[in-house]
């Protein structure tokens, strides 16, 4: 039996509620509820079961009318059947499964059998394919939810026979063809309304002798190439939400639906934004990269929450009406051409800022204080502006902030004392700035990512600067010293100390690192020997912990991101107090409108690979494992125990001391793409089982005493002969010579090029020489002989020496 297994009554008489919200086996609850005939709603979301799907005990509950399996691993191997007895099912909620294909939920779950069926939530699964038509069977369905799935073909026109339905979700799939929306009709309960296509090939015609009757409250239908405006819309009074419109700026939409609350507009392209006359109670706008920036906006829309209005190309100053916006939580202004200082009216009038973003824009001069009248503030991006003068240390007041970003900025001086004594901060960008001065000595506990790259920091790297981060990049500053023992810290999973002055041996303790993405050490002054048990050094997907799972985020560190907003107050229903966005509720409580306020925070780093420095965001951060310890005094042989680093994809070891063979265990790196080892005293033979490495899309060799013969196989036929100039002993293609068993032997034609360049040579230098004795030689012949000239150049010799040592004298 789970822990949290529960049994109790709900409000309505004689109804019986099992729920369950930990991990467990079905099996094991079910042998429980097969005995509870009496049962009318089970809960199991969320218990990652991906066990055989519990039919078996499923079917003694005849009286459920209620059954959520949402959020588990069910998929179409588990044998499944037996659904079709629950007769009395009214609800269904299968969502965020595993499953593919429609054969095993019409024929083994026999869905469409169940005639009292009101709610159906299918949604987040992987189901391919075209709409099944057995669902039109079920005429008590008022709610239909397919959403983000994969299905293709066209939208069926039969839906308008599914009269009782209030609520249509085929949104995020992949549908083509065209779809008439005056075959719903009849749909005269019909509330929420979302279709779109992935591919953007569905087209919905808007137009005809049709009539729609009904007044929805959501209706979302982008990338369905409208054309125009809808125009059964102008009858519309209800709208609530509104998702992504075309065309023309509809100017009657909100004087006609006093009652909306979202309205999204993102990537159009309006010439014209009329705002209605008087004050309306819109609380959400998304209208970025729309063009769109009414100066009034902040009179007539003065209950929005949340206002996005990035990447519009505006210009200027703000203007002051948006101090008016008094219960703003979300305001995003990034990526505009905004100049001037920060609006000191905007800070001070919006108190209830939680997130401000007003990065990319062309703000300047210093941070004032406006901000501390923003107390709840948690997230605030001020990057890549003009802003100078110091970190002002009041934003230690701003004791929620979790996010402060302000990089590629022109600030000065030290990190202030009170920015490091915040609890909660998560994430700290100080990077391209011009701050110095030495570290400090420690960060908040809650510090997991720290970015203090390009500045002018100094001293030693503190043993405790790390703390708990899992990201740590220091690159191009000016710190000096040895490696800490901070290294032995588990939990980081990037490390960059690159363009320092760091000296010394690489310490033994970074053997220790686990689940380590990308280290960087290159560009400093670190000697001795590359320790042998860095092949102990886990280069590997994080492992994470959660709600008692354990797996590896396939997403790189885009988990950081989730979890800065898990914790730092930020509900992910982000108006739940005003129940914005439930605008339909059932039994399941569907569609609750949520805000994803991780999208655009993903994790950006960079590193050098295949012979250039690029940057790694999101998902391919995720999948990126490089270790780099070029350009430091590093000698001795490699360990041949770096081949068992396998999972590795950049190896760069280049611009050192190294000496000794390539050990033949790198073909062991069955991932490897960039390998890096030019610019030592590496000798012999390239080890031919490199040929194995299928991935190698850079090698580079050049500039050691290797000798040979060049191996041809795989990969190692695409590289030209700059990855191999510098090593004279090396024979074979790409160069230009030719190998006689493992001997040099050059060509005739290669052997006479040389010799005709030598004797080139020596001959200018013979001439030069010549040309210089000659002309020394005759000046010496005529000043021999007595003439006027000669006794000219003597006499002006004698007079120089005499000044001279009156001079002296």
């Amino acid at each position: 039996m789970p822990r949290s297994l529960k049994v109790y009554q709900t409000s309505f008489p004689d109804h019986t509620v099992l729920s369950s919200v930990m991990h467990t086996l079905a099996d094991k609850i079910l042998f429980f509820c097969s005995s509870a005939k009496s049962l009318t709603t089970l809960f199991l979301r969320g218990n990652n079961m991906d066990g055989p799907f519990p039919a078996k005990e499923l079917k003694y509950l005849t009286n459920l009318e209620l059954l959520d399996l949402s959020r588990n691993r069910f998929d179409n191997s588990t044998p499944v059947q037996g659904l079709a007895d629950l007769r009395k099912l009214k609800t269904l909620d299968l969502s965020r499964n595993e499953f593919t294909g429609w054969g095993q939920l019409q024929g083994k779950f026999r869905i469409c059998e169940l005639k009292n069926l009101q709610e159906l939530d299918l949604s987040h699964n992987q189901l391919i394919g075209e709409f099944p038509l057995c669902l039109t069977s079920l005429t008590r369905l008022r709610v239909l939810d397919l959403s983000s799935n994969q299905m293709t073909g066209k939208v069926p026109s039969a839906i308008g026979s599914i009269e009782s339905l209030e609520y249509l979700s085929l949104f995020d799939n992949d549908f083509r063809g065209f779809f008439s929306l005056g075959s719903l009709a009849n749909l005269s309960n019909l509330k929420v309304l979302k279709l779109s296509s992935i591919s953007n090939s569905l087209q919905v015609e808007s137009e005809g002798s049709w009539k729609l009757d009904f007044q929805l409250h959501v209706i979302a239908i982008p990338s369905c190439n409208l054309g125009k405006l809808p125009h059964f819309l102008l009858h519309q009074k209800e709208l609530r939400l509104v998702d992504r419109l075309h065309g023309v700026f509809p100017f009657w939409l909100m004087d006609n639906n006093t009652n909306l609350e979202v309205l999204l507009l993102q990537n159009n392209l309006f010439t014209n934004f009329q705002l209605p006359k008087s004050a309306h109670r819109l609380l959400l706008l998304d209208a970025s990269a729309s063009q769109l920036f009414p100066h009034d906006i902040g009179w007539i829309l003065p209950n929005l929450r949340h206002l996005n209005l990035s990447k519009n190309s505006l210009q200027g100053n703000l203007p002051s009406s948006l101090g008016n916006m008094k219960k703003m939580y979300f305001l995003d202004l990034s990526h505009n051409v905004l100049y001037g200082k920060l609006p000191r009216s905007l800070t001070m009038g919006a108190t209830s800022l939680q997130v401000l973003s007003l990065d990319n824009n062309q703000f300047s001069g210093r941070i004032g204080d406006g901000l501390l009248n923003s107390s709840s503030m948690s997230v605030l991006d001020l990057s890549n502006n003009y802003l100078t003068g110091v970190i002002p240390g009041w934003i230690g007041n701003l004791y929620g902030l979790s996010m402060l970003l302000i990089p590629n900025n022109y600030l000065e001086g030290q990190i202030p004392v009170s920015l490091i004594d915040i609890s909660f901060l998560v994430l700290l960008d100080l990077s391209a700035n011009r701050l110095s001065g030495d570290l400090p000595h420690r960060f908040s506990s809650d510090t997991r990512m720290l970015f203090l790259q390009d500045n002018n920091f100094s001293g030693t790297i503190p043993d405790t600067v790390l703390g708990n981060a899992s990201i740590l990049d220091l690159r191009n500053n000016r710190l000096s010293g040895n490696i800490p023992k901070f290294v032995s810290n588990q939990k980081i999973y990037i490390l960059l100390l690159r363009g320092n002055n760091l000296a010394g041996s690489i310490p033994s303790q970074m053997c220790g690192l686990t689940n380590i993405q990308l280290l960087d050490l290159s560009d400093n002054r670190l000697n001795g020997s590359i320790p042998s048990c860095f092949s102990n050094i886990s280069f590997s997907f994080p492992k994470l912990q959660h709600d008692g799972q354990e797996g590896y985020d396939n997403a790189g560190l885009m988990f950081v991101s989730s979890d800065i907003f898990g914790g730092m107050g930020i509900d992910e229903e982000f108006f739940s107090t005003e129940d914005l966005g439930r605008y339909y509720r059932s039994m399941l409580m569907l569609d609750p409108f949520t805000v994803d306020y991780t999208a655009d925070s993903v994790i950006e780093v960079q590193f050098a690979a295949k012979l250039r420095y690029d940057s790694y965001i999101g998902v391919t951060l995720g999948f990126m494992f490089g270790l780099d310890l070029s350009e430091n005094e590093l000698s001795g042989e490699i360990p041949a125990e770096l081949g068992d680093l396998v999972d590795i994809r950049a190896l760069n070891l280049s611009h050192n001391h190294l000496s000794g063979v390539i050990p033949e265990s790198f073909s062991n790196m069955e991932d490897l793409e960039s390998l890096d080892l030019s610019f030592n005293l590496l000798h012999g033979q390239i080890p031919s089982q490199l040929t194995k490495l299928s991935s190698l899309a850079v090698f580079n060799v050049s500039y050691n005493n290797l000798s040979g013969i060049i191996p041809l196989k795989g990969q190692f036929s695409t590289f030209d002969e700059t990855s191999y100039i510098g090593n004279p002993l090396l024979c074979g293609q790409p160069t230009n010579r030719s190998c006689n068993g493992d001997t040099l032997k050059e060509t005739p034609a290669d052997v006479g090029e040389e010799e005709e360049d030598v004797i080139d040579i020596v001959s200018f230098y013979w001439s030069i020489i010549a040309a210089y004795v000659t002309v020394l030689l005759g000046i010496l012949a005529s000043l021999s002989f007595d003439s006027s000239w000669s006794r000219t150049w003597f006499s002006v010799v004698d007079a120089f020496i005499h000044k001279v040592k009156s001079l002296i004298s």
